[in-house]
């Protein structure tokens, strides 16, 4: 079992607590909704393989605005990564991620 977890400027990110912010399970990807001036600084991803006890870190990533606001439009879509066939025991949880993109 892996895991994702970000770290936003030496600060382990909370998203579970925060809307607008969404980390994958899947992939790892963060999604971050409606930018503001306080997301700007740097983001590492950290991968924990919880068998192996161990984690590793991404090279950081840095995340500034642009002055002149344009980031071009964005048709909508819907972002799914669903398995093929998802199995699962009766009485058991399943957690299958989708949102949506665009402008």
């Amino acid at each position: 079992g892996l895991s994702y977890t970000w770290v936003f400027n030496n600060n382990t990110l909370s998203v579970q607590e925060d809307s607008r912010r969404f980390v994958s399970q899947e992939t790892g990807n963060l999604y971050i909704a409606k930018v503001e001036p306080s997301d700007v600084g740097s983001y590492t991803c950290v991968v924990t393989n919880a068998n192996a006890e161990q984690s590793v870190r991404g090279p950081p990533t840095p995340l500034t605005l642009r002055n002149d606001g344009v980031m071009g439009e964005y048709e909508p879509k819907i972002e799914v990564r669903f398995p093929e066939t998802t199995y699962a025991a009766k009485g058991s949880s399943v957690k299958l991620e989708c949102f949506a993109l665009g402008k």
